[in-house]
């Protein structure tokens, strides 16, 4: 149980993460690299986008191993625990028997 919850609160962090740097990200070229815009920088900027894509890459695969280890990690005695329910038939009860409480049409008396 204690590894699941660890591979859980891994996957979690990994999840803000690659969230934070997604959001940083900006598709057309602007985001953190837009703010390092200036002409004696243009190497700055492509080595932030650069940087920013391999940590995207980096954290997905991250999380895809994580999400693939707490498979094997997941407690398997949670359902040995639960309450077992068997079915009897020595108590079975009608159908008509079990909802008493409807009440049967009545019959319309004929007018004279």
């Amino acid at each position: 149980m204690g590894m699941y919850i660890f591979i859980s609160v891994l996957i979690l962090i990994v999840c803000i993460l690659m969230a934070l740097v997604v959001l940083v990200q900006n598709s057309k070229g602007g985001g953190l690299a837009s703010n390092f815009g200036g002409t004696n920088q243009i190497m700055g900027v492509r080595k932030t986008a650069d940087f920013l894509e391999k940590a995207t890459w980096t954290l997905a695969i991250v999380l895809l191993c994580l999400s693939l280890m707490s498979v094997f990690a997941i407690p398997r005695n949670v359902a040995d625990n639960a309450p077992k329910t068997e079915l009897s038939t020595d108590n079975a009860t009608p159908i008509k028997d079990a909802t008493p409480n409807q009440q049967q049409p009545q019959q319309q008396q004929p007018k004279k």
